[in-house]
C-alpha cells in the first residue's frame, strides 16, 4: 500500500510539472507581447523595451523557464507578507503580477474563497439533485416521470452554461426576485445568498449527467443475482435499491466526481463573468486577456494540483466503497 501511494505521489508530481511546463512554453511563444499590453498601444518602442527588460522578458525562453521553476519551490520558511506561501520547511513563490504589481499568491488567496464557495455549493446541488432523480427514475422505469427525467437531463447536458445562467437570472432574480442578479455581497449571509444562482448554474449540468449515470447503473444492477437474492429474502424494495444496488452504482459516480473538478473550473470561468463573481475564473480571464503570465501560471498550478488531489482521493474512496479494491492492493 505504501509503495502504491508513493507511485501515485510520483505520478502526481510529474503530472503537475508537465501541465505547468506546457502552459509556460505555450503562453510564452504567443505572438502578442505582454510588455506592449502593459505599456499600451501608443507607447514608444523604447518604453516597451524598458518594460521587457524590467520583467525579464528579453532573456531567452529556456533561461526564463529555469528561473521560474527554480524559484517556484524553495526551502526555508518565509516571513509574513513576503508574497510567498509557506508550507512548513518550504515555501511557494509564484512571482508578481505584471499588470497589478502584486504577489500572485495574494491575488489567488483573495479569489480562491469565492470560487470554493460556488464550487462546493455546485457539487452539493449536483450530488443531491442527480442522485435523487436517478434513483427515483430507475425505481419508476417506464413511467411518465422516468421519460420526463430523461428528457430534462438531455436538455441539461446539451444547454451551454451561459444559457442556463441567463435563464436562471431572468426567472429567479429578475422575475421572482428570490436572489440577487449578480454581485458578491459583504457579509457571509449575503455572499451565501448570492452564490446560489451561480452554483445552481454550474450544478444543473452536472446534475443532469449524474442523473443519467445513476439511472443507467441502477437499471443494470437491479437485475443482478445478489439483488434478486435480497428480494427473495423479503427485504423491502427501498432497502434493496438503496443498500444493495446504490452502493455499487456510486463507484462510477466517484470517478466522475474526481474528474468533474476540471469541468467545474471551466464552467466557473464563464459563470463568474456572468454573475460578476470575483473568483478564480474571473481572475484567469482577466489575466489571459492582459497577457499576465505569472497570474496565468499560478492559476494553472493551483487547479492542476486540485485535479490531481481529487483523483488521488478517488482512489481512496474506491477502497472504502468496494472492499475488493483494498484487498487487491
Amino acid at each position: 500500500m505504501i509503495a502504491h501511494l508513493l507511485r501515485k505521489l510520483g505520478w502526481s508530481v510529474f503530472t503537475i510539472w508537465a501541465v505547468v511546463t506546457a502552459t509556460f512554453f505555450v503562453f510564452n511563444v504567443l505572438p502578442e507581447d505582454p510588455a506592449r499590453v502593459i505599456a499600451g498601444p501608443q507607447a514608444r518602442p523604447q518604453d516597451v523595451a524598458r518594460i521587457r527588460e524590467q520583467l525579464g522578458l528579453d532573456r531567452p525562453l529556456l533561461i526564463r523557464y529555469a528561473q521560474y521553476t527554480s524559484q517556484l519551490v524553495r526551502l526555508g520558511g518565509g516571513t509574513p507578507g513576503d508574497g510567498t506561501l509557506s508550507l512548513g520547511v518550504a515555501r511557494i513563490d509564484l512571482g508578481v503580477s505584471h499588470l497589478k504589481r502584486r504577489p500572485v499568491v495574494e491575488l489567488l488567496g483573495r479569489a480562491l474563497p469565492p470560487t470554493l464557495l460556488v464550487g462546493s455549493l455546485a457539487l452539493v446541488f449536483q450530488l443531491l439533485l442527480g442522485t435523487c432523480a436517478g434513483v427515483v427514475s430507475a425505481a419508476r422505469r417506464g413511467t411518465i416521470f422516468d421519460w420526463g427525467t430523461v428528457a430534462l437531463t438531455l436538455v441539461g447536458i446539451s444547454a451551454p452554461t451561459f444559457l442556463i445562467g441567463l435563464v436562471l437570472q431572468y426567472l429567479l432574480a429578475r422575475g421572482l426576485h428570490w436572489f440577487p442578479l449578480d454581485g458578491y455581497g459583504r457579509s457571509f449571509a449575503e455572499r451565501l445568498h448570492a452564490a446560489v444562482l451561480p452554483a445552481l448554474t454550474l450544478g444543473l449540468f452536472g446534475a443532469a449527467y449524474y442523473t443519467r449515470l445513476i439511472r443507467d447503473e441502477l437499471l443494470g444492477l437491479l437485475g443482478q443475482d445478489y439483488v434478486r437474492t435480497a428480494r427473495a429474502k423479503g427485504q423491502r424494495e427501498l432497502v434493496v435499491l438503496l443498500k444493495h444496488a446504490l452502493r455499487n452504482a456510486l463507484i462510477p459516480l466517484v470517478t466522475v466526481i474526481g474528474l468533474d473538478l476540471g469541468a467545474l473550473v471551466g464552467g466557473a470561468i464563464v459563470t463568474e463573468k456572468i454573475f460578476r463573481w470575483p473568483g478564480i475564473g474571473a481572475l484567469s480571464v482577466e489575466a489571459i486577456v492582459d497577457r499576465d503570465g505569472p497570474v496565468v501560471m499560478g492559476v494553472v498550478l493551483l487547479f492542476s494540483s486540485a485535479v490531481v488531489l481529487a483523483n488521488f482521493l478517488v482512489d481512496v474512496a474506491y477502497a472504502l466503497l468496494d472492499p475488493r479494491v483494498s484487498r487487491g492492493r
